[in-house]
């Protein structure tokens, strides 16, 4: 262990006593929602949720591109964010003049992938699913993307994703741990999916982590893995695949960049990091500073790389960077146990049986 995890572990256990005061008081919003004293929503019409337990990277981005590519053959699909860090304010719908500073950097990247998908940002989903289904009334489904912990609306589906070295049965509550909900809350999930698994996951291992995730018998469990594909050029799309002689500048602003640091110590000769905060809005003296460190990299075969999210608050800086060799890595959920299938068929099957229950 380093010194500056020593230290970072350290300063949150001394925040214990912080960690209880917020775990309590989530503890008893929960109740309330629970008991009814707060109401939530439910809309006769299939919303699917995307959520976790915990801040940081678990992989609800790729795990909503997953569910989009899955589903946008199929049906007439809209996403639903929050919009992290735009600009703009209240509900938002995206358009062939939207920029990430208009929905956000995640957002921004469905629509940007999946372009025949009407994405929407607002703050309020509560507020912003009436005038999406007013705008959009062809409409099949929404997937509403991180808001498993905002109790105002009740989706008739709700996946809740856990990282394999960071599962919510062994993390605590902010500052201390990860967690921005109780446990107990993950038995409002329909399906839980254990992300950034090894490849290699021996079943023993994965009933393991069943029981200590203590899941209800009406709950599916699925395992993922990170599957990377080949990076393309961040604008003329060519692919360039990282080799054993390149020396890789990272570029990457985002919760956990652990998995990514580890494809490129197998794929490439070495890798140098310029890491940003998680939705990190680029400079040009950020631009400038990533520039002057690749010209500091005296090798042969050299390139940069980033990943999908950053690349969209890097393409404003067009001009700057058509001819430098930035690489965009993109990310996928892979299945494992041969169980993708039964995980497909269970989203599809939602939207065309689906039955409206107030009660849920």
């Amino acid at each position: 262990m380093n010194f500056n995890s020593f230290f970072l572990k350290s300063f949150r256990i001394v925040l214990f006593p912080l960690a209880l005061v917020y775990g309590l008081i989530i503890i008893i919003r929960n109740w309330l929602y629970d008991k009814e004293y707060i109401k939530s929503a439910a809309f006769n019409f299939p919303v699917i949720c995307v959520g976790n337990l915990a801040v940081g990277g678990t992989g609800k981005s790729p795990m909503v591109e997953y569910l989009l590519g899955l589903l946008h053959p199929h049906f007439k699909i809209a996403t639903l964010s929050r919009g992290y860090k735009r600009k703009t304010k209240g509900y938002v719908i995206a358009n062939e003049l939207t920029t990430a500073l208009d929905i956000g950097d995640e957002p921004m990247q469905f629509h940007l992938k999946f372009p025949d998908v009407t994405v929407t940002v607002g703050e309020e989903r509560i507020v912003a699913i009436p005038y999406l289904l007013q705008d959009k009334p062809e409409l099949q489904a929404i997937i509403l993307d991180d808001a498993f912990q905002h109790r105002e609306v009740r989706a008739g589906l709700n996946i809740i994703l856990t990282e394999f070295n960071n599962l919510y049965s062994n993390d605590f509550f902010l500052p201390t741990g990860d967690l921005r909900d109780e446990w107990a809350s993950a038995k409002r999930a329909e399906i839980i999916v254990v992300t950034k698994c090894p490849p290699n996951l021996t079943k023993d291992k994965k009933e393991k982590i069943i029981r200590s995730l203590h899941i209800l018998p009406v709950q599916q469990i699925f395992f993922t893995t990170i599957e990377y594909g080949t990076p393309y050029h961040i604008f003329h799309q060519t692919l360039r695949k990282v080799t054993q002689q390149d020396e890789v500048l990272l570029v990457c602003g985002i919760a956990n960049p652990k998995p990514l640091k580890e494809y490129l110590m197998q794929h490439a000769y070495t890798y140098y990091q310029k890491d940003y905060s998680d939705h990190h809005i680029f400079s040009i003296d950020d631009l400038n500073t990533i520039k002057e460190r690749y010209d500091e990299i005296d090798a042969e075969y050299k390139m940069i790389l980033t990943t999908e999210k950053d690349a969209v608050r890097l393409t404003k800086f067009k001009d700057e960077l058509k001819e430098i060799p930035l690489y965009v890595l993109p990310i996928r959920h892979q299945f494992l146990f041969n169980e993708g299938e039964q995980f497909n068929a269970t989203l599809i099957s939602f939207i065309r049986n689906f039955s409206f229950n107030p009660n849920k």
